[in-house]
């Protein structure tokens, strides 16, 4: 490929670093998950948005999470129509393949994604309504949470109640899956809405009794 160049010098650093140190400290480690695969205890979803740092906020080791990342962390519902599709794949993977306990949704606060389908929804950005719009595409799953959201007066709080709703949303659409329905139903996966407030470094997680979500 004529358009592929060398990585930056600051990334091979950083790598010749991290070979000389963590892994050589880790090499057994290392070479255990090669050889007997992965087996991770959940599967999280989370925004692309490099911020929000899964392994970090959680202290996973390596191995621990199978990580799928998107913008605004957001689930589509079922559609099997022969059509590429990376977040319903990586699902299927986690649930069938992997066997994960828990599927984990991580929303956060500021998020570039919810802020573009609230202009787009509210007739703000006419670049997202064209079909060549990807982003704008993608948001659109997360339209029927605006709508439970729009009449929130106070911007702030309207936004930080769309950060929330992609995390709702996300939740709806997993269960449209047939085979996370069975999952969770017999009992073998649990759902879990999470929301990460970046500034303050606060984790929230939606409580199914509440109806809203609570700090952890």
């Amino acid at each position: 490929m004529q358009n592929a160049r060398p990585l930056p010098h600051y990334l091979v650093q950083r790598f010749h670093g991290w070979k000389a140190t963590t892994y050589k400290e880790n090499q057994s480690w290392y070479h255990r998950l090669a050889d007997e695969g992965q087996h991770p205890r959940a599967m999280v979803i989370s925004c692309c948005d490099s911020r929000v740092h899964v392994t970090s906020i959680f202290g996973a080791d390596m191995g621990e999470f199978f990580l799928h990342r998107n913008i605004a962390s957001l689930v589509p519902p079922f559609k099997a129509d022969g059509e590429a599709h990376g977040t319903s794949a990586a699902v299927e993977y986690a649930v069938t393949a992997l066997k994960v306990a828990h599927v984990i949704v991580l929303g956060h606060s500021s998020c570039g994604g919810v802020k573009g389908c609230e202009a787009m929804c509210s007739g703000h950005a006419p670049e997202l309504e064209e079909k060549s719009s990807f982003v704008g595409r993608w948001m659109d799953i997360l339209r029927p949470g605006y709508e439970r959201v729009k009449d929130i007066e106070n911007e702030e709080d309207r936004t930080r109640a769309l950060e929330k709703e992609a995390v709702l949303v996300s939740l709806e659409n997993l269960m449209s899956f047939p085979f996370v329905k069975s999952a969770v139903e017999s009992g073998r996966l649990s759902l879990h809405g999470l929301w990460h407030d970046i500034g303050e470094g606060g984790v929230e997680q939606y409580s199914a009794d509440s109806g809203t979500f609570v700090a952890i």
